[in-house]
């Protein structure tokens, strides 16, 4: 249970980054921590202690076998969410160019 909490606290860190801070940077970073949060959760949720794999043998009894959907699921959240930061990036990239900075408010202002 506590693992699930310290889950809880690493994506109450990437929301706190993404809610209060004015840098591009690092509101890029904190979405980063939180998908990281959410792929750590997945993979808790399939976890079994002392779990095989997931290969199946006909001989074999199928007993305490650690659930592959998750591994699957996050394997498929690492891709897609490597394409969003890479995404992201671009952006930042662009608009440091066009306005010289990364702050959020001063690029409102900036507007016209």
């Amino acid at each position: 249970m506590s693992v699930y909490l310290l889950c809880l606290i690493l994506f109450s860190v990437g929301l706190y980054c993404v809610l209060r801070m004015r840098n591009i940077i690092k509101i890029i970073i904190g979405i980063a921590i939180m998908e990281y949060a959410a792929n750590l959760f997945f993979i808790l949720l399939g976890y079994r202690t002392h779990g095989r794999s997931p290969i199946y043998a006909p001989d074999q009894v199928v007993k305490n076998m650690v659930d592959p959907l998750p591994q699957a699921l996050v394997a498929i959240t690492i891709a897609i969410g490597l394409a969003t930061m890479l995404l992201l990036v671009a952006i930042a990239i662009r608009i440091y160019e066009k306005y010289g900075t990364f702050d959020i408010t001063k690029i409102n202002r900036l507007k016209g």
